[in-house]
């Protein structure tokens, strides 16, 4: 047994009948059916992109996937996620660490600095850097836009905790004779893996199923071709083919992720509060590490803004910028981002407490399936809605719940992983003592849970509607018809290279995501 579960168990204390029961109830049964009834919306449309294939036959199976080009673009997609998500891990890890545990100048300033990239959407940056530099193309391209891009869903999780880690602990593991290294590697990192891992299964989701960087980047991917394949064929079977191996690739993602996130707990119970960490000096390495964020900062936020502003300034010289347009588009979009925030928060908190309170392979299992959906591109999911709505649910055709369910079904994986991270935190042990004293389950959740878990709350509604304002495919073909959101404005214009005809709805999304960029900072703070 490690230190961090031998200081874990000794904080909780003996474990007495009242304790032992509560762990062996079983779920509610109401639970587990809103969770069930969660992962089969999610799932459905992955069934319907699979019974596609069926017609092929395994010889047309295997003949398609035998093809030279399928061995490129497995390849091509592999590299990637191999090569992107470590770069994002080692990034976010740093930069949490720099600023959350060393004694930085202007602390404050970067953590809001380092979490920008969020506000400009990957997309976006991918466009300008293509006119910055025409030639930049690639793989090297797709994993610099990429990793600047992603890398905030690994630092934001990672900070947090940093913020909240007991340095008793540290302290402990020095006091048994382990060198400084020796208790970042057995007591720090060990607490700090669930949220790499989820941060980083967030990252090497989206690599699997972005498509907006990789068209502007000329690197083929399978969401590239799958894109392709539906433009020529409109949903044929060679397209859900390459979608059903994407989704073997998620799956191969979600078994990797379970596996290193383990079953360490972080939850702290017991006499006493924790201890705020010691901020270690830098010294000599104070220069280098403020140039290596101000260069991070630099090319994951100054050049695509800096870009974005030198088309808007030749918009308005043109006179181009259409204000009604703008505006009714800018309204679309924060109707249909509010009500996709406020929906997954609902649709992943059964899963997540399940998981958290009532641990088993079902429960697992019920929570990765909500993931499996989120590694699909866009245009998958929304084409098995289109043929789902109109054989079955004819009324909410080209509607904004048809819009608004597909947001929810690609990411809520962004609601679910900060559900996960807070409900982690929050000791069983509390909301028992609240029902031995006569408290409801709905009281002890809304007076005692839910104080703890607010800030992660608040961070999956943000990280869902921040996803929702940049949604490409799914919007394009599930919006009702004359129906505009800011990223499809922007596509169109960007399709056609009218740099300044795109740079209004490219500028909006900046400032419509920098607020909520500030309110991610403001949880990590609330965090401690």
């Amino acid at each position: 047994m490690t230190l961090v579960a031998d200081r874990a168990s000794a904080r909780a204390g003996p474990v007495g009948p009242t304790t032992r029961a509560a762990r062996a109830t079983r779920a509610p049964l109401p639970l587990v059916l809103l969770a069930a009834a969660v992962a089969l919306v999610a799932v459905a449309p992955l069934v319907l992109v699979v019974g596609r294939v069926l017609p092929l036959g395994w010889s047309g199976v295997a003949a398609y996937l035998l093809r030279p080009r399928m061995a490129e673009l497995i390849a091509n997609t592999t590299a990637l996620v191999l090569i992107t998500v470590p770069l994002t891990i080692v990034i976010g890890v740093g930069t949490a660490w720099l600023v959350e545990r060393c004694a930085l100048p202007g602390a404050a300033i970067w953590r809001v600095l380092l979490l920008a990239p969020l506000a400009v959407p990957a997309f976006v940056s991918s466009y300008a850097w293509s006119s910055l530099v025409p030639s930049f193309d690639g793989l090297g391209g797709a994993v610099l836009v990429t990793t600047l891009a992603y890398f905030p869903f690994v630092y934001l999780p990672a900070a947090a905790l940093l913020r909240t880690l007991d340095q008793g602990d540290v302290e402990a593991a020095r006091a048994l004779g382990e060198t400084a290294a020796g208790a970042l590697r057995r007591v720090v990192i060990p607490q700090l893996r669930p949220a790499l891992c989820g941060g980083a299964l967030l990252v090497g989701l989206h690599l699997l199923a972005e498509f907006g960087v990789m068209q502007m980047m000329r690197f083929p991917t399978l969401t590239t071709a799958i894109m392709q394949q539906y433009a020529v064929g409109f949903s044929d079977a060679a397209g859900s083919l390459l979608a059903t191996v994407l989704l073997g690739m998620c799956l191969l993602m979600l078994t990797v992720e379970v596996l290193a996130r383990g079953r360490s707990r972080i939850a702290r119970v017991g006499r006493g509060s924790s201890q705020r960490p010691v901020l270690v000096a830098l010294g000599r390495s104070t220069t280098p590490a403020l140039v290596a964020l101000a260069a991070l900062v630099g090319l994951a936020v100054a050049v695509p803004v800096a870009q974005v502003l030198r088309w808007l300034m030749g918009a308005v010289a043109e006179d181009a910028v259409v204000v009604p347009s703008v505006l009714l588009t800018t309204g679309t979009t924060l109707l249909f981002a509010g009500a996709a925030g406020v929906v997954a928060l609902a649709a992943a908190l059964p899963s997540a407490w399940l998981l958290a309170r009532y641990r088993s392979k079902a429960s697992l299992a019920l929570e990765r399936v909500t993931f499996v959906a989120s590694a699909v591109p866009g245009v998958v999911i929304a084409l098995a809605l289109v043929a789902a709505s109109v054989q079955w649910a004819r009324p909410i055709y080209q509607t904004m719940a048809l819009v608004v369910l597909a947001y929810v079904i690609l990411f809520l994986p962004r609601a679910v992983v900060p559900w996960r991270a807070g409900l982690a935190t929050a000791a069983p042990e509390l909301s028992e003592a609240a029902r031995s004293l006569g408290v409801g389950p709905l009281g002890a959740f809304t007076r005692v849970v839910m104080p703890l878990v607010a800030p992660s709350a608040i961070t999956g509604f943000v990280l869902v509607f921040l996803a929702t304002t940049t949604e490409l495919t799914a919007t394009l073909l599930l919006a009702p018809t004359g129906t505009q959101t800011l990223a499809t404005a922007f596509w169109a214009a960007s399709d056609e290279l009218d740099y300044v005809a795109a740079a209004p709805y490219a500028a909006v999304m900046i400032l419509l995501s920098a607020p909520l960029t500030l309110l991610l900072r403001h949880q990590i703070l609330q965090s401690r």
